[in-house]
């Protein structure tokens, strides 16, 4: 199953619906999920571009925030050249088949911070290692109403 052309909303609803393995959500990561956040998250506070765009697949038409759908690292480079800065990842939730996965979250700019937004990462499975195909983010307007 690819995503390749999917909408990410079906792309979720396909996650969740039509995994082989079951599904599994919490806030605590399975350590290969969690090293895409903390992968992401050192290649954007080093702002280096190279490094963020190893963290997509490759050859895949991938939806980053930053720009329209792109299908090169070379381009999502370009996307995400100068971007970066200071971020906590924050997941609140996630799920994982046999080969996608997704990642819900909030991010901050400092760990202790209140959030400022919202992300989700969309991922598929390429030679054992996950790589994200979307990553999409949302400031909040105001500060969130912890629940």
């Amino acid at each position: 199953m690819k995503l390749a052309g999917a909408p990410v909303a079906v792309a979720l609803c396909m996650i969740s619906a039509c995994a082989t393995a079951p599904a599994s959500r919490g806030p605590q990561l399975p350590s290969d999920l969690q090293r895409v956040l903390d992968d992401y998250s050192a290649a954007w506070e080093a702002r280096d571009s190279t490094s963020l765009a190893a963290l997509f697949a490759e050859g895949r038409t991938v939806v980053p925030n930053a720009c329209p759908p792109v299908n090169s690292r070379a381009g999502l480079e370009a996307c995400y050249s100068g971007s970066g800065g200071l971020i906590d990842l924050r997941a609140l939730d996630h799920g994982v088949g046999t080969e996608q996965a997704y990642i819900i979250g909030e991010y901050a700019e400092q760990p202790g911070d209140p959030a400022s937004g919202k992300f989700v990462l969309t991922l598929v499975k390429v030679s054992g290692r996950w790589l994200i195909v979307a990553d999409m983010d949302q400031p909040y307007r105001q500060s969130p109403t912890p629940q």
